[in-house]
């Protein structure tokens, strides 16, 4: 079962208290206006997946393409856009917009971003290296790596070697990450443990790859009902209340 993933803005880290007195360390995801702006059929382009926007851009600050784009999907322009693969079977419409019941208490998830930049480090902070001896010999380069290379054969240094350099900033997933809790209303997702990026970064949530789909899950995606639909509801709600005291 391949569906939508969703985009998200991370809020910071919190812990939340469990009904038998456990504390959670959680990371809180908020969903800003998730918006679906385009579609990809196998049809037309080859390959099925839905276009996700979120969060709000300035007109101005959008290129001509682009505001062209969003015209068309009759969607405000966003800040953020991803592509999420789906089966053709799972499409979204377009201009729906994903709830944050879209992921459910329990169910594990893979959370993509870029990682806090750490500019230039050594090898013992970058690769987790031992360092040198601190005595025997040893002076002035207790934390350098080493050796690279070999002498005439091969007489070079292999491609991928770890040594130092630059440190983070560079897209990274972290798997198997637990639901703990939604809140549809503020569209939030709470995380049991930490995800990549900083506070105010986008990420990206897709279902775990390693662990089972969940059975009651939303398919093709939770959606959030319009104010329009929202409000038709409440109507028919308060006219079968005065039906039924009637």
């Amino acid at each position: 079962m391949l569906r939508s993933g969703v985009i998200a803005k991370k809020l910071g880290m919190t812990r939340l208290f469990m009904e038998d007195g456990r504390q959670v360390p959680v990371t809180v995801l908020q969903l800003d206006g998730c918006q679906v702006v385009a579609q990809r059929t196998p049809e037309k382009d080859g390959y099925a997946a839905v276009q996700l926007g979120a969060g709000t851009a300035k007109a101005k600050r959008v290129s001509k393409a682009m505001r062209g784009h969003f015209a068309v999907a009759n969607v405000a322009p966003k800040r953020k856009l991803a592509e999420f693969r789906v089966d053709p079977e799972n499409l979204i419409p377009v201009g729906a917009e994903i709830s944050a019941d879209h992921y459910l208490p329990g169910q594990y998830v893979d959370v993509s971003g870029i990682s806090i930049g750490k500019g230039f480090a050594g090898a013992m902070k970058r690769h987790n290296f031992g360092g040198l001896r601190a005595s025997h010999g040893v002076s002035i380069s207790h934390r350098s790596h080493g050796s690279t290379g070999q002498c005439q054969d091969p007489g070079r240094v292999f491609k991928g070697k770890k040594m130092a350099g630059h440190m983070g900033a560079v897209r990274v997933t972290t798997q198997n990450l637990q639901v703990v809790r939604t809140d549809p209303e503020r569209g939030l997702i709470m995380v049991k443990g930490s995800v990549p990026g900083s506070k105010g970064g986008w990420v990206t949530i897709r279902d775990a790859v390693k662990k089972p789909f969940p059975e009651n899950a939303a398919v093709p995606a939770a959606l959030k009902a319009s104010a329009e639909a929202a409000a038709d509801a409440e109507v028919a709600a308060e006219a079968e209340k005065k039906d039924g005291d009637q």
